[in-house]
């Protein structure tokens, strides 16, 4: 910044090249009789606020005009969040970040206001993190209003939120969230040198372009490393648990880790109710969870060995005619299930019931009757289809959809052989991960732990 107030506008154009960009504005007037100008981004200022700010100026007398831009802060500047700074890489971050950049004459340090507000939807409910019971509100696409949805439920000094920058062109916002008196420090410390040393453009896909900047593990293990939530009041309890949670600009998530199989899990209608009904939900989608995986693969073995099948469940048996192989069915299925996701998410509101209905109804049907599937298969298959969507985690769901396959074809190529290997495959890869706290991915399951082990099966009553 130089003390002749030309030069410093002269350079910022340049630095910003205001002149090629609509919506970065700047406008020159006098305060006091001294040359003044504003920088700010059209659409990121609060109209009212800036207004209040300029006519304050207004009435400054020439004779009791501040020497110093530190005074004038003081003394004249009607605002809570302001700063001073010589640096010119700051001065553009912040009028790039959303502040108002106000330099005057004979002063060598621009005054930045941060009267920034950002385009944001209301914070209801999210669609994926639906409870039965407990608060409906949602994480939305602005960092300071996550952070502020947090901070509403931990009123602790122990809270910190720290901010990152992280992209050489994108500069994007990301927080670390924590408890000083409960984290990990050697984790924390860890997570804070990653992400500092990130070297990219830019977070093209937000978390997830984070996420394996962060973590550079085994990539074919599909287990996720990471939990993710909209909801703030999960965000909140994993922080008070002393997990770190991280904060990206623009994402309506927050990542929690280190996360383990157990917690990925967890949902928060399992604390929503009293500790015998969340018990019930908690085993219920574990178990579910299981079939998903092994129901189709043990439906296929016992298809190739019906000596294997007592009396009693021979009705499970395909009686009408195969004409195409049982393991091609189950395959084509298992993507023709993720081929109707995606035509659902891209399908405009008012059509994907009719539509549903059509794909549900007339393919389902018309692909029995045609002699492609058995409808033994088909049952089997829609079975699996819901069983994914009983835990909020996508991740997970598509790590058992990659082992649940993994399963069919090993079954199919070798019998009882295959799918003993593939289970065997299943557990190796389950007990051999590690979590981004280089824990292990299965604890208290291995190495065991029964206390800890119980506490995750049953929920317990929380004790005053």
């Amino acid at each position: 910044m130089y003390s002749n107030i030309n030069k410093s506008i002269k350079e910022i154009n340049q630095l910003l090249r205001v002149e090629e960009s609509f919506d970065l504005v700047y406008k020159t007037f006098d305060i006091a009789g001294k040359k003044s100008c504003i920088y700010f981004i059209d659409g990121f200022v609060k109209d009212e606020i800036m207004q209040k700010i300029l006519e304050s100026f207004i009435d400054i007398d020439e004779k009791c005009f501040p020497e110093n831009a530190y005074k004038f802060l003081k003394q004249r500047v009607p605002y809570v969040e302001v700063d001073l700074t010589d640096d010119i890489e700051k001065i553009k971050m912040g009028i790039l970040s959303g502040n108002t950049c106000l330099i005057i004459d004979t002063y060598t340090k621009a005054i930045l206001i941060d009267c920034r507000t950002y385009p944001a939807r209301g914070v209801e409910e999210p669609d994926k993190d639906k409870v039965l019971r407990g608060p409906r509100d949602g994480f939305v696409e602005t960092i300071v209003m996550n952070a502020a949805l947090i901070r509403r439920r931990i009123r602790s000094e122990y809270l910190t939120i720290e901010m990152h920058n992280v992209g050489t062109l994108s500069k994007t916002d990301v927080a670390i969230v924590f408890m000083s008196n409960k984290v990990n420090k050697k984790l924390l410390n860890d997570i804070r040198n990653r992400i500092d040393n990130i070297k990219v453009e830019s977070l093209t896909m937000n978390q997830e372009s984070l996420a394996e900047c962060l973590y550079k593990g085994k990539w074919y293990n599909p287990f996720p490393k990471y939990r993710y939530t909209e909801r703030p009041d999960a965000t909140a309890s994993a922080v008070l648990e002393g997990h770190i949670v991280i904060l990206v600009d623009n994402s309506p998530s927050a990542m929690i880790l280190p996360t383990n199989f157990f917690d990925v899990i967890e949902e928060p209608d399992d604390f929503y109710f009293p500790p015998i009904t969340g018990t019930y939900l908690r085993l219920t989608r574990m178990i579910i969870s299981i079939f998903a995986l092994i129901l189709t693969p043990i439906y296929l073995l016992l298809t190739m060995n019906p000596h294997f099948v007592p009396e009693w469940l021979e009705f499970i048996l395909i009686t009408e005619k195969i004409n195409v192989p049982i393991i091609i069915q189950l395959l084509i299925l298992e993507i023709a299930i993720d081929g109707l996701k995606l035509a659902a998410v891209n399908t405009p509101n008012m059509l994907n019931t009719p539509l549903s209905i059509i794909a549900g109804l007339v393919l389902g049907q018309q692909a029995v009757e045609s002699g492609w599937f058995n409808s033994e298969v088909i049952l089997y298959m829609a079975f699996v289809a819901f069983a994914n969507f009983t835990h909020g985690s996508f991740e997970l769901g598509y790590a058992l959809k990659f082992f649940r396959m993994v399963l069919l074809i090993l079954t199919a190529i070798f019998d009882i052989g295959g799918f003993i290997a593939g289970c065997i495959i299943i557990v190796i890869a389950l007990f051999t991960n590690k979590t981004v706290a280089d824990e292990h991915y299965a604890y208290p399951l291995f190495p065991l732990n029964i206390k800890e082990l119980f506490k995750k099966f049953i929920r317990t009553q929380k004790k005053g």
